[in-house]
């Protein structure tokens, strides 16, 4: 396996995570993977986001991810940061073509035909699926599967535990994104860990 996909089959859900207070990035993390949630995606929407990663980093058994990445700028501060994965909301050429010659594994967002396409161009074959409910949802992914079959994805973006599995059914779905599984605010350990325990259950059928 290519490593992202190693990266996509480690879980079937990746914890979307937008960390607004620096003190809850290391308790964040370490409730995830204490729910067997290992891949956490830190999303660079806030202004401690690239700091975030570098903590999370440090908790045993995680693999952190910087997502929200839009351009070649944000892709060089987030590996300086030891981000080991990328995930972009969308694909252009500049972020592709950087992220392609950098050699990291990296998870374009797509959305239609002509990103899929771009992103073949480039090389790659593993692509987040984003906004996967309101971009049409599964029927829409299906209908794509059809002149893409070397493509695999994960779906994001408006996604719960409760219809998780209906996108982790579809044969090139490897695992779905999901910002349902940490709480708004001070971080409840407890229920972080039950929620990602659900998640990390559904597998794959």
């Amino acid at each position: 396996m290519t490593p992202i996909e190693t990266i996509m089959r480690t879980a079937p859900v990746i914890p979307v995570l937008v960390i607004e207070d620096l003190a809850h990035a290391a308790p964040v993390a370490e409730a995830l993977v204490a729910g067997g949630l290992r891949v956490l995606e830190v999303t660079l929407r806030t202004a401690c986001a690239i700091d975030a990663i570098r903590i999370m980093r440090e908790v045993p058994g995680a693999i952190v991810g910087a997502g929200t990445v839009l351009n070649p700028a944000d892709l060089d501060k987030s590996l300086a940061a030891g981000a080991e994965f990328i995930v972009s909301p969308g694909l252009t050429p500049a972020l592709g073509q950087a992220a392609v010659a950098s050699g990291v594994p990296f998870l374009p967002g797509t959305a239609n035909a002509a990103d899929i396409m771009l992103g073949l161009d480039l090389g790659l074959t593993h692509f987040k699926f984003f906004p996967a409910e309101t971009s049409g949802g599964i029927p829409a992914l299906k209908a794509l599967t059809g002149p893409f079959p070397m493509a695999k994805f994960c779906p994001t973006g408006g996604i719960s535990l409760a219809t998780a599995p209906n996108w982790l059914a579809l044969e090139p779905v490897l695992c779905v994104g999901g910002s349902w599984i940490v709480n708004k605010g001070t971080p409840d350990g407890a229920a972080i860990e039950t929620s990602a325990r659900a998640a990390a259950a559904l597998g794959k059928p």
